[in-house]
């Protein structure tokens, strides 16, 4: 993935190597010495020199080592795309939603114009988002996945860091019925979204 990236990392002077993840609205590292989270709500400020990226806290000041890559990533971070633009949905589309979605998430969408449709609509949508919080709400992962004709895009929102649900049993149902994944992105700081389509010979 392009956001992220093998790095050095100096915290508090103590430098680690690891690979660090630029999500929707925070960072993760992952290092042989330490292992960390900065949301963006909390960053102070943020700027690059010399292909070093830095990131101040009120707590702590994180230098990250990313060479070119930097200033991308400190556009990402001065300036983050909102949830819907993430997600790739433009205003005028047919959006369902399926499960038990956050009703702001759809308040957000009609806000940015979105047109929401019942999942018996006989338009087919441009966007299916499912919300499973467990292994046996995957069980109607099939029978959404009847609704995906064309250029349709299914997300399936799950919890983060769930044993009851993991991104291999989103993943492996997806698959099953038929669908690729090709992208994955934080939908909230507890929900992780996987988005599929039909493949390339059958839409």
């Amino acid at each position: 993935m392009g956001n992220e990236v093998n790095c050095t990392v100096t915290q508090s002077g103590k430098p680690s190597t690891g690979r660090a993840l630029l999500e929707t609205s925070e960072i993760i590292f992952r290092g042989e010495s330490a292992r960390f989270k900065i949301p963006f709500s909390s960053v102070s400020e943020v700027r690059v020199e010399d292909g070093e990226l830095h990131v101040r806290t009120k707590d702590d000041l994180f230098t990250f080592r990313l060479g070119p890559k930097a200033e991308k990533w400190h556009e990402k971070i001065a300036n983050p795309k909102s949830l819907i633009a993430k997600l790739g949905v433009k205003p005028g589309e047919p959006v369902t939603l399926i499960g038990r979605v956050p009703s702001a998430f759809g308040a957000s969408l009609k806000k940015h114009g979105a047109k929401l449709a019942t999942p018996k609509a006989s338009v087919a949508p441009r966007w299916i988002f499912f919300a499973a919080d467990s292994r046996e709400d995957l069980t109607d992962v099939k029978r959404v996945a009847k609704s995906v004709q064309g250029t349709t895009a299914l997300w399936i929102i799950y919890p983060k860091g769930q044993k009851q649900i993991t991104e291999a049993d989103v993943r492996s149902l997806g698959l099953a019925s038929g669908l690729t994944d090709i992208k994955v992105t934080s939908f909230s700081p507890t929900h992780t979204a996987l988005k599929f389509v039909l493949p390339k010979a059958k839409r």
